[in-house]
């Protein structure tokens, strides 16, 4: 049978419309923004540990039940709500219409799988945050997504080769936070930006913050995996860690206060560029995209 069914291409040329849309742009700037909240409050938060002052290390969830502690903040966080469903979308359709032009090489399908990674990881945390919001059971709280983390990977060792399983998800993890690095240093994190809507001196400062706030947050995806692949040989889920629990090994090593200083200048400057992203955020529609910062 030649070529693909009329059906077929219609539903592609379709998928590829709706990824390349408007409402898919706004998607991933509302997303952008909810991220940038998310990241920035670890990072003010983690900074407030280094300094010495009062205070808790803090995951994606501590986050957003921090931020939810006023009335304000409340108000931001049904903001977050909707910019995490956004987010959650728009990594569905980078995954499955691929509006960033990805390969079909491997390099292209491992960042496309990494997309839908994201988007489940985001997903997690929108019933947690909508249940914060309206002061129902299991609502956002610091540490749960480390405990709930601990319990899938129990799970999975469980199972024959869970080992393996567990393995391989600490490999894509480490392999996660190295390409952050390469990313921060090739600059390879802003290629979705409008740069022609930006001054010289405004893409400057865009780039510095991108590199510093990829890198930082490289540190953290990097020690997550590494903690997964000590689970994974020692078949131990309590060794595994979440953000909180990255960020606290950190501050544990010679000089650390001094080190999760540095982190969480980084992470900080990813919730910034973040922010900044949901602000100049739109497809170069003249140009196959690279990348972008996933």
């Amino acid at each position: 049978m030649k070529g693909k069914p009329k059906v077929i291409n219609k539903i592609e040329k379709e998928g590829k419309t709706l990824a390349s849309s408007p409402l898919s742009e706004n998607l991933a700037r509302i997303g952008y923004g909810a991220r940038g909240l998310i990241y920035g409050t670890i990072g003010l938060l983690a900074m407030k540990v280094a300094l010495g002052a009062p205070g808790s290390l803090q995951d994606q969830q501590g986050a957003i039940a921090s931020i939810g502690q006023t009335i304000v903040g409340r108000i931001f966080l049904v903001i977050i709500l909707i910019g995490l469903i956004g987010y959650t979308l728009w990594g569905l359709i980078r995954a499955f219409l691929n509006p960033l032009h990805k390969g079909k090489d491997i390099k292209g399908i491992l960042e496309r799988v990494g997309f839908f990674i994201s988007a489940v990881a985001y997903s997690i945390l929108i019933f947690p945050t909508y249940n914060f919001i309206f002061g129902t059971l299991n609502a956002a709280q610091n540490g749960a997504q480390g405990v709930d983390l601990r319990n899938i990977i129990s799970t999975i060792l469980s199972i024959p080769l869970g080992r393996w399983v567990v393995a391989l998800i600490g490999v894509l993890v480490l392999c996660t936070g190295l390409f952050q690095v390469y990313q921060g240093v090739r600059h390879n994190f802003d290629k979705q930006i409008k740069p022609y809507s930006l001054t010289p001196k405004q893409i400057k400062w865009v780039k510095r913050l991108g590199r510093v706030g990829t890198l930082g947050r490289s540190i953290v995806f990097f020690l997550i995996g590494l903690f997964l692949l000590f689970a994974a040989y020692n078949a131990n889920a309590g060794e595994v860690k979440g953000i909180d629990g990255a960020l606290l090994v950190v501050l544990q090593q010679p000089f650390g206060h001094v080190l999760l200083g540095i982190v969480a200048l980084g992470l900080i400057a990813f919730g910034l560029y973040s922010l900044l992203s949901a602000f100049w955020f739109k497809f170069k529609r003249e140009e196959k995209p690279k990348g972008f910062l996933g």
